[in-house]
Formats: C-alpha cells, structure tokens, sequence
C-alpha cells in the first residue's frame, strides 16, 4: 500500500546524500596515506564487512591492504572470498524491487568488469611473491577468461575492454621466469597484438619497450629465426645476445589511486504514448529511450503517460591525478625506465562509458516506476503523493560504490643484473620528486619480483 511504501521510503532517504567514497573517507585515507594496519583494523571492525550489500568491497579491501603488508597468503583468502562471491552473484527480486523505487545503493554491490578481473591481477602477483608460478600464471589467463565470459552476457551493447594486453604481458613474464620459452614467446606475442589492436586506440598506450625487448629475446632463443627477423624489421630494433649470466629484476609501479565514483543528472523529457510504448529524449545530449508500458495496470499506464519530465541521477567517475607521472630504476650506474602498461584509470572511464546505455535505460525505467507510484498514490491521497514526490527526489541516487584502492596505473621494468646483492634507487618525478632505495638479491638464471605502490595522489577533483 502507499503508507508501506512511503514508511519504507523514508527509512531509505534518511540513509543520507553522501556518496560512497564520503561514506568511508577515513578509511581512505588511512590507505592513500599508507597506514594499513590501521585500514585493516577499520575494516575487520565492520560488524556487516562479510555479510553486508558491500561485502565484496570489503573482500577487496582486505585484499588489497593486506597485499601492501606483504600478507600473500591472507590476501588472497580474501580475493579468493570475492571471487567466490562474483562466480555466484545472484541478483534478488525483492532486492530489485526495492532499487526501483528507490535507488540501486540498496542493492548488493556488483563489481564493474574491470574490478572483477584485477582480482585476478593481486592473485597472480601474491602467488608469484610466494613462488607459486602455476598458480601464477592461472590467475593470469583467468583475467582474459574473465573478460571473455563477462562480454557474452551482453546480447548488444558490447564493452571495448574485452581483452587486457597487460594478463597477457604478465603471463609471458611469469613463463619467461618459470624456464617456458615457448609459451612465454606466445604470451608475449598476444600481448603485442592486443596493444596495437585495441590499447592504443582506446587508451592511448603503445605496446611497452621491454615487452618488445622480449620478443625478441625468447623468439631468439627459441630459434624462431624468421619471426625474430620479422620483429626486428618491425620494431626496428637491433637484437644482440648476451652470453653473460645474470639474474632478472621485474620492478611493478603501481603508481597513484584509481577513480572514486560520483553522480550526476540528466533532464528527459516525454514525447507521448504510441501502440504501448512512451519515449524519453534528452535532445541536448541525443538520448532516446522508449519504455513499454503495454504490460502495466491501468493506473500504471495512466500514471506512465501522465509523465512529463524526469531528472535521473547517473554514475560518473572522478580522477585521482598521480603526483607523479614518469620513473626511472638506478642500479649499476644504469637507468632503467619504469613503463607504463596498464592503464587503471581510463580502463575505469572507457568501462563506464561502455555501459551507459544500459544504465540509462535502468535509471529511467527506476524514475519512472517511482514517478508513476506518486501518481497513483497522489489519486489515492494527495498528501501521501505529495510525501512520496518528496522521498523521492531524496532516495533518487546512482550507485557510486567502486574499489577505490585500486591503483591508477602500473609501470615495469626488466633490470638484467649479475649475481649478488645490489642497491636500486627508485627516482619518481612529477608535480613533487621522491627517491626510495631498495636492496635485491639476485641469483643467476632466476627472475626477482617486487611490487612497489606509489601513495601519492591528487585529491579527488
């Protein structure tokens, strides 16, 4: 009846009109700021953090800072959690039910495609740090698994993140380390393919050096003699082998923080009922949606026709600027240039975009439901209608929940080095200059992985 419904409203909108990343500031910034141990207490203090709506934000979090307290095991028990909890993501009626009268914060969060494939990403890299290559290179192959299986749920609108060229780059690295060649070669190779095909056109990034470097180095070493001449010719680079034995260093920079979501809103206006079907059009931005209403009661119909201007609020991302844009390892007096190979942030933006059509379509089809509910229960009760015109326009929110720990981008670098221990300085530069010292102890013919996140960030623009 319109009094439940109203009394359910208005416990909703008294949840408030802050946006997700408000709602969990301090712990945040206890992460940005680099204090994790206390993040994780914040976190493991939220009575609802594994059963709640954000339950797989939490999973995430807990992954991610333990991750940076070099907690591999415990990371990824907490990625596997949220893996687990994507697989069996199951969407509820009532759960649906309350979202359209309401607003999709009441929902269980649903992780973006991206989010749900850098699980994989922290996966691989903790089995690496635990000499796990298998496991390794699994969880790499199943970002690209992932994506493919993600993308055939949608029978139109396709997503242009459909492949990421840095699993595949991580995969040939991860082989290359176990003594594969061959499939490391292959990795490699796809990867390339992927920067040149898809990378550069939608995230203005080329296909990294190193990863050329390795290409034709293990084509070399393979004997693929005609694929190495073929490379050279292309990549215009000169190949030289050296029979000099050394140990590897793969330096990752993970370097700021990724996108927090925000909202934003947008007029529609009615154009009038035909066989069953009204249409909402925004002509400034060229947007039309038509919404069947043949299938609707008759007050319903009434009450959708009667529509003559809606306001939807959307999702929108907000950048997080590293300080720092470009950085180098010193080690031997050589320099060696960290290069950018994954992009987080206009992964985020490009994701986004890519969905939303859908999302519009369902924030409309929620805003009209709530507005055709005020009509009817304006005819029942004006005082009523006029309550639920106000809860309304208070509960009317776009989902801003998103995994805000996530980096913006990540930089490598492959460091030869002979066997022993050695001094690697980290020089980052931008709008401020840092230098961090690391020690590695390298050992001939093995590679040595390390990690490094870059805390500093912009605020929130």
């Amino acid at each position: 009846t319109p009094h439940i419904i109203v009394g359910i409203l208005l416990s909703i909108a008294l949840w408030g009109c802050a946006s997700y990343y408000q709602q969990n500031l301090v712990l945040q910034q206890n992460i940005t700021s680099g204090n994790f141990e206390k993040a994780d207490k914040i976190l493991s203090s939220d009575k609802k953090g594994e059963e709640g709506k954000n339950r797989v934000l939490y999973f995430m979090n807990k992954g991610t800072v333990n991750f940076m307290m070099n907690n591999h095991e415990v990371s990824n028990a907490y990625f596997e959690k949220a893996d687990l909890y994507i697989e069996d993501f199951k969407r509820s009626a009532a759960n649906e039910a309350l979202a359209l009268i309401s607003n999709p914060m009441v929902r269980p969060y649903k992780p973006e495609d991206f989010e749900a494939v850098m699980i994989h990403y922290y996966k691989s890299l903790n089995y690496l740090f635990l000499n796990q290559y298998d496991e390794a290179i699994v969880e790499a192959k199943r970002v690209n698994i992932l994506l493919h299986q993600i993308n055939d749920k949608y029978s139109k609108s396709k997503n242009k993140y459909s492949d990421d060229a840095f699993a595949h780059n991580l995969m040939g690295i991860i082989y290359d380390a176990s003594g594969d060649k061959n499939n490391a070669f292959i990795a490699y190779r796809n990867a390339l393919e992927l920067y040149e095909s898809k990378y550069t056109e939608l995230f203005k990034l080329a296909a990294p050096q190193q990863l050329k470097k390795d290409i034709l180095r293990t084509s070399y070493e393979l004997g693929f003699g005609e694929e190495h001449r073929s490379y050279k010719e292309k990549f215009n680079m000169s190949y030289e082998p050296d029979s000099t034995e050394t140990g590897d260093l793969v330096f990752l920079w993970m370097n700021g923080f990724g996108p927090v979501k925000d909202e934003w809103s947008i007029n529609f206006t009615n154009t009038g009922y035909n066989n069953g079907w009204i249409t909402l059009v925004n002509e400034q931005e060229g947007f039309s949606f038509p919404i069947y209403i043949g299938n609707k009661s008759k007050d319903q119909q009434n009450a959708f026709k009667n529509l003559s201007f809606l306001r939807v609020a959307f999702p929108k991302y907000k950048e997080r600027k590293p300080l720092l844009f470009q950085a180098t390892l010193t080690v031997d007096n050589s320099v060696h240039k960290l290069e950018l190979a994954e992009n987080i942030n206009a992964i985020a933006f490009r994701s986004l975009k890519d969905r939303m059509a859908r999302e519009m379509a369902y924030g409309i089809a929620r805003l009209a439901t709530k507005k055709a509910m005020e009509s009817i229960a304006n005819n029942q009760d004006q005082n009523i209608g006029t309550i639920v015109s106000i809860v309304n326009a208070m509960t009317e929110k776009a989902d801003t929940r998103n995994w805000q720990s996530l980096p913006y981008a990540i930089h490598y670098s492959r460091v030869k080095l002979p066997e022993g221990n050695h001094q690697v300085t980290l020089n980052a530069k931008g709008k401020t200059n840092t230098q961090e010292q690391f020690n590695f102890e390298i050992k001939n013919n093995k590679t040595t992985f390390f990690c490094y996140h870059e805390l500093n960030s912009e605020p929130v623009q």
